[in-house]
């Protein structure tokens, strides 16, 4: 018989070698096992520490040398340096601005929201007003309601007193007709009051001065209905037509401002002008001190 060959460590190691170059050529062809990681009881060769490879010198290794923390001055060497010294100088996103106090804008623009019945209480005192000098307007435009038409009211300025009774009276029907109408819709409110303004004004002047002394409420020269609607007129002028008109988009509907003053100015110069250079004389004789 035939003695089988011992094994010997130097035949193990032979073998070893022999199966790690099979399994070289395995993985280098694809076949069976493709890397050292497939066979979890593989261990994997140590690496020599000479067949490493060496890092050069020159490669970055802090952050001062990727340059991600440059070197910012402080506060004291910016102000030796004549800088202004802000903390943010350096930063590259500015702080946020701190908002205004707007609460109390905030505040008005809400309320604007809540006019409970404001709006058509201002619409009610155009229809009365408006209703009130286009009726008279129309009385003297057309004869209307048994008005004089407009030969009757040029003969009625003629025997008022007034130098130019056919201009007076065209200015007077258009400022009731023209002014009464666009109260009524609400349009163009500031120049339509002003106008019924200025007209009014005039027929309180000339009533105060067809009898002496001053009369409010009795008498010839009984104002009191004209100064009611004077006073009307000028409330529309400072407070706006609302938004129940067609001004509701414009600024002087709901919030008048500095300009609804000007216009109320300049109807009270348009009616002192046109009452001196149309009939002359002082509305006010026979009132305190023009006595």
């Amino acid at each position: 018989m035939t003695d089988k060959p011992k094994d010997t460590p130097e035949s193990k190691a032979g073998e070893a070698t022999a199966a790690t170059a099979e399994q070289s050529a395995v993985s280098s062809t694809g076949r069976g096992v493709t890397s050292p990681y497939d066979s979890p009881t593989e261990q994997l060769a140590r690496v020599d520490q000479a067949q490493r490879p060496q890092m050069s010198k020159d490669v970055p290794r802090t952050d001062d040398e990727l340059g991600l923390d440059p070197e910012v001055p402080t506060t004291a060497e910016s102000k030796a340096a004549g800088g202004k010294g802000s903390t943010y100088e350096y930063a590259s996103i500015p702080p946020a601005p701190t908002p205004p106090n707007d609460t109390g804008r905030l505040r008005r623009r809400t309320g604007e929201t809540r006019r409970g019945t404001l709006d058509l209480g201002l619409l009610l005192l155009r229809w009365v007003v408006g209703g009130t000098f286009l009726y008279h307007g129309l009385q003297k435009l057309t004869g209307w309601f048994h008005g004089p038409g407009l030969d009757g009211t040029r003969d009625m300025m003629e025997r008022g007193g007034w130098d130019h009774p056919s201009v007076s009276a065209m200015l007077v029907t258009a400022g009731e007709v023209g002014g009464g109408a666009l109260l009524i819709l609400g349009l163009a409110t500031p120049l339509a009051a002003g106008a019924v303004l200025a007209v009014i004004l005039d027929a309180w002047a000339w009533k105060q001065g067809m009898a002496p002394g001053f009369q409010y409420k009795a008498g010839p020269g009984a104002v009191e209905l004209e100064s009611i609607l004077a006073g009307a007129a000028a409330a529309i002028i400072l407070t706006g037509p609302g938004r129940l008109s067609f001004d509701r988009n414009r600024g002087w509907a709901v919030r008048p401002a500095a300009g609804s003053f000007v216009v109320l100015l300049l109807a009270v110069a348009a009616a002192v002008g046109a009452y001196w250079y149309l009939h002359g004389g002082n509305p006010l004789t026979g009132i305190g001190p023009f006595d």
